[in-house]
């Protein structure tokens, strides 16, 4: 089974590691016995299934460690199956925002009626201090 991130990416299982952890949050007396957090892989130096502009976005950000491996942990529930559904939610999260390109910025002018307005502002001001100065 492999996961759908977005038409062009889709990642299969090979490329995933899961692991299970003792959770930390949630689940009474089970919490000290039962490993219910997942701990989710994904190398995405090598990951076949990236492009490479979604790849070179991933290699930007912060989440990385030092080989390129992306981890994300999930221990929000107490059931192993929805911790693990939901670390797969994230990491499809991760990589659709990574994938999209973001807009470029255009710069603009500021108006020219602006400009005339902040001047006048600024002018109307200046006569006001002058006149409560004193005359000599």
């Amino acid at each position: 089974m492999s996961l759908f991130v977005t038409h062009r990416i889709t990642i299969p299982d090979t490329e995933l590691e899961e692991s299970f952890i003792r959770s930390s949050g949630p689940g009474g007396q089970n919490v000290n016995k039962v490993s219910s957090a997942v701990q989710l892989r994904f190398n995405v130096a090598t990951a076949a299934s990236l492009t490479e502009t979604a790849r070179q976005a991933l290699l930007r950000g912060t989440r990385l460690t030092r080989d390129g491996v992306l981890v994300i942990t999930a221990q929000r529930f107490r059931e192993q199956e929805r911790n693990r559904a939901d670390a797969r939610e994230r990491l499809v999260k991760i990589i659709r925002e990574a994938a999209t390109p973001k807009p470029v910025r255009r710069p603009t002018k500021v108006p020219r009626s602006s400009k005339k307005k902040r001047l006048d502002g600024k002018k109307h001001r200046a006569e006001i201090k002058r006149g409560r100065s004193r005359l000599d």
